[in-house]
């Protein structure tokens, strides 16, 4: 572990996490996180352009793009926080380092619309993409925490459709709404960032009478079939480290080819950090490798 990201992860601890434990107001949240995103989320010189014909959608370049070629990007915030301008920051170093565009949908957010919102929305902007003439084996999907939980229920709909996307990239899924995973237990103290305690509030709001292993919100439970290649993010000391790591094993179950790429002491879906301490940019880094080489890839 760097220096840097020790000295992160003592701020996190010290400020951020308690934060987030007493912070139960859900406007107070989305206030917070945005003034974060404008802080800490650093980002190089881009283009970040919302869609003249469908406000869902927004593109995020970085220099020079490979033509209709595209990384589907669902950004993260436990389904309550967050949008593409929020993680501006990571996308557009991914597009700096994969020398592709970036489409980043907007989604409902809960509580006020519960789920599956969020998954009909990313689906819906999916297809708005298709639509616009780009094929499923030329996008990749991707996402952070929630957004990289959506792009997995996503991944399983295409899957079974017959539309399989060139490959997917997760950044500390979130998986399981159920919350059946050891690590949420087991690793509450070594969490620098994300308070266990609140995980139940946040999945009544989110849920509010869906089922928590309805596929759409948990792909944990999902189907795939013959899935693209998928690298997973996480972190050892994450309390939802098992989401990422049950779900890579589901997929092998199922025929898919997963690469786990596990971090020693990294906070929750820490690539949104780039900028701040090396690993957030080795992590994007070896993201980015893993989907140049899949587009080498001429078994598919």
């Amino acid at each position: 572990m760097s220096r840097r990201l020790a000295l992160f992860n003592r701020g996190l601890r010290l400020f951020v996490k308690p934060r987030l434990r007493r912070t139960h107001d859900v406007e107070t949240g989305r206030q917070d996180f945005a003034r974060a995103a404008r802080l800490f989320f650093r980002r190089p010189s881009h283009t970040f352009a919302p869609d003249r014909d469908d406000p869902r959608l927004t593109w995020i370049r970085t220099g020079p793009v490979t033509p209709r070629r595209l990384i589907f990007y669902v950004h993260g915030g436990a389904y309550l926080v967050g949008s593409p301008a929020t993680h501006r920051g990571l996308m557009a170093r991914l597009s700096r380092l994969t020398g592709i565009e970036v489409c980043a949908p907007s989604y409902r957010l809960a509580p006020e619309h519960p789920a599956p919102a969020a998954f009909e929305d990313v689906a819906s902007a999916f297809q708005t993409v298709l639509d616009r003439g780009y094929r499923p084996e030329d996008i990749v999907l991707a996402g952070d925490s929630a957004g990289g939980g959506t792009v997995l229920a996503l991944l399983a709909k295409l899957c079974d459709q017959g539309q399989r996307p060139r490959a997917l990239v997760a950044f500390s899924p979130w998986t399981d709404l159920d919350m059946t995973g050891v690590s949420l237990r087991t690793n509450a103290l070594s969490d620098p960032l994300l308070p266990p305690d609140r995980m139940d509030e946040i999945v009544g709001m989110v849920l509010k009478g869906t089922s928590p292993r309805d596929p759409r919100v948990s792909p944990l439970y999902a189907r795939f079939d013959a899935p693209p290649p998928v690298m997973l993010h996480y972190s050892q000391t994450e309390i939802l480290r098992d989401d990422a790591v049950r779900m890579g094993a589901r997929l092998q179950e199922q025929g898919g080819r997963v690469v786990l790429q596990r971090h020693d002491s990294a906070p929750h879906a820490w690539p949104i950090f780039d900028g701040w301490f090396p690993e957030a940019r080795a992590t994007l880094k070896a993201s980015a490798q893993f989907i140049q080489a899949s587009f080498e890839d001429t078994s598919r």
